[in-house]
């Protein structure tokens, strides 16, 4: 493992908060990319305010996956950032690539932000078992941010109304 700059860590810990912080790195390309998916192929009613708000989604997801790889980085790892691996180690379900409809959309873009929060709150649950708050309160960031992005995408729902 390369250097770390991170020394009140064991080796074990930060190995295994490397792994952590690269899983949930797959999770936000995979979110990152669906967020675009919806963005490019969303029609309807209240089309131009959803599509502008799906780029902002999708900076704050970036965001989130910098500040994820460049900890990986901080702890002695390698971010695993590539499109091909987070294809393989997401564990968000695949998202619809033949829906067009706002309402579909939506629904489809807040089953996948409930379930990375469920992934995110995991990661800080076991970067606060292995001591590491400074990964724990990177995630807490991560997952503040996505849970505002899921309440201003569930919002438009005519369900929300």
């Amino acid at each position: 493992m390369p250097q770390s700059f991170v020394p009140y860590l064991k080796e074990n810990a930060r190995k295994d908060m490397v792994g952590v912080l690269n899983a949930r790195l797959a999770d936000t390309i995979a979110l990152t990319n669906a967020v675009k998916q919806a963005h490019w192929n969303l029609k309807g009613r209240g089309f131009i305010g959803v599509h502008e708000l799906l780029d902002d989604v999708a900076d704050h997801l970036r965001d989130g996956a910098d500040l994820m790889a460049e900890r990986a980085a901080i702890l002695g790892g390698l971010a695993q950032g590539t499109v091909e691996v987070a294809a393989k180690a997401s564990g968000l379900e695949p998202y619809p690539t033949d829906i067009t409809e706002i309402d579909d959309h939506i629904a489809a873009l807040v089953d996948r932000f409930g379930a990375y929060s469920t992934k995110l709150r995991e990661a800080i649950e076991a970067a606060d078992e292995a001591g590491d708050e400074g990964t724990a309160d990177l995630f807490t960031e991560v997952i503040r941010a996505a849970d505002k992005d899921a309440w201003f995408i569930g919002s438009n729902s005519p369900k929300s109304a």
